[in-house]
């Protein structure tokens, strides 16, 4: 296909969108995609730097059960687990964050939560996520960008680990 543009002063833009004819009917979504959310009802700390991406994950846990305590960055995710009295039974966050990393943030952890479940999740190349410590086929691991059944999944599936 193609598209063509024309503009004029005073007259406005026009695009024009032209596709291709096809005989073959839309291919249905593959079963990945249609996946529904693994609920819960555990709590879970996520730790995220980027401001857009731990309210959006924290909003898909919230609406499947989850209660999401959150931190923008390793140091806050520490003070939340020294301040919060509760069970706190996954740590999701992202390995590269300013102030502490991830990997610095869960070793801290692991003293003051023993049996804490740890979830990393990063939208470097395999290669940089290695410069951080972290070797993805030994841990949990979830690469941005991922969909809302990813996440649900890959967390049900850490929590229900015996």
């Amino acid at each position: 296909g193609h598209i063509k543009v024309s503009s004029e002063v005073g007259r406005g833009t026009t695009f024009r969108v032209y596709l291709p004819l096809t005989e073959e009917p839309a291919s249905e979504p593959d079963s990945q995609a249609r996946r529904p959310a693994a609920k819960g009802h555990e709590t879970i700390l996520l730790v995220d730097d980027e401001e857009s991406v731990r309210r959006l994950a924290a909003t898909v846990l919230r609406q499947n059960g989850y209660r999401v305590l959150e931190a923008s960055n390793g140091l806050e995710g520490v003070q939340v687990v020294e301040s919060h009295r509760g069970t706190i039974h996954l740590l999701l966050t992202d390995l590269v964050m300013p102030k502490l990393s991830g990997r610095e943030m869960a070793e801290r952890l692991r003293p003051l939560k023993p049996g804490l479940r740890m979830l990393f999740m990063s939208g470097y190349a395999e290669d940089r996520v290695a410069q951080q410590g972290v070797e993805s086929s030994t841990v949990d691991f979830l690469h941005k960008p991922f969909s809302i059944a990813d996440l649900t999944q890959k967390v049900r599936e850490i929590l229900d680990r015996e």
